[in-house]
């Protein structure tokens, strides 16, 4: 159990103590008071984190409430909101299971749906309207055609065309391998890409080709391997990012709830302490 006070949940996590305290009447938190001060559980700093990422997609306080609670009771009584990961698709909820998203309020999974990543929040784009009629005039030319087009120009329009366009970006960040199988930027913005279609085995192959990681690829990967359920692997990449950016906080906070998973309560206090004092440093 660790203690927070009011003024620590909200730099931590950026929830106002309303909605602190709107999560602990809907019992989806259990804080205990201990000498004046409300201890939380690892569990319940894990609830408190997801209930800030949908916030700030606009998702009110109450459907954050109803999903949890009813999350909560779907769980079997073993189970708990620790090993479930929920997202927000537009101005809905859905929960990831594995390489497939299941919206929240009608149980129906996203199959029809183009599930794209972009600044850490997912946007959802019919299929139908994903694929492009043509890809020729929009695709630069692979390397050595007549009129052919150096790596970084072919990932510059991959990158372009990420919002309007996902699928034909995907192929142009393929082409952009194939002309420099080094250009980093490429493979962590593909192996994205994949991951959020849900082409998990293809994107893990992406991330596993770099000749050099880097720390956003091998946090890309950790997360990865952690909804293909291989938890000790994903600690291994996330222990990888950290050896190479100390101060990445995210992998910290997700290292931190795997070791408390896998029982190693002292791995998971140091990381949810350098975690902590990484937000203590950014509200100072």
């Amino acid at each position: 159990m660790h203690a927070y006070d009011g003024k620590d949940l909200e730099r931590l996590f950026g929830l106002p103590p309303s909605a602190v305290r709107a999560l602990a009447r809907a019992g989806n938190i259990h804080p205990v008071r201990r000498k004046g001060k409300l201890h939380y559980s690892f569990h319940d700093l894990v609830v408190l984190r997801t209930a800030s990422a949908l916030r700030a997609a606009n998702i009110s306080s109450q459907r954050i409430n109803r999903t949890l609670q009813e999350l909560r009771s779907a769980l079997p009584a073993e189970s708990s909101l620790n090993q479930v990961s929920l997202t927000a698709l537009g101005n809905r909820i859905a929960i990831r299971e594995g390489a497939t998203l299941r919206e929240s309020d009608s149980g129906q999974y996203a199959l029809a749906l183009e599930i794209v990543e972009e600044k850490g929040r997912l946007h959802v784009i019919k299929r139908e309207e994903a694929a492009a009629p043509s890809l020729g005039p929009s695709l630069p030319p692979p390397p050595g055609a007549v009129n052919g087009a150096t790596a970084d120009e072919i990932y510059d329009r991959a990158l372009a065309l990420e919002e309007s366009a996902p699928r034909e970006a995907r192929i142009a960040y393929e082409t952009c391998l194939k002309a420099d199988p080094n250009h980093l930027e490429a493979r962590i913005n593909l192996g994205r890409l994949l991951h959020a279609e849900g082409d998990l085995a293809e994107a893990e192959r992406i991330y596993r080709g770099a000749i050099h990681s880097e720390p956003l690829l091998a946090f890309n990967l950790a997360v990865l391997l952690e909804d293909l359920g291989r938890e000790p692997v994903a600690i291994k990449a996330y222990r990888e990012t950290l050896a190479m950016d100390p101060q990445f906080a995210d992998a910290h906070f997700n290292i931190a709830r795997l070791y408390e998973r896998a029982k190693d309560q002292k791995s998971s206090l140091r990381h949810l302490l350098a975690y902590r004092r990484m937000m203590d440093r950014q509200g100072a």
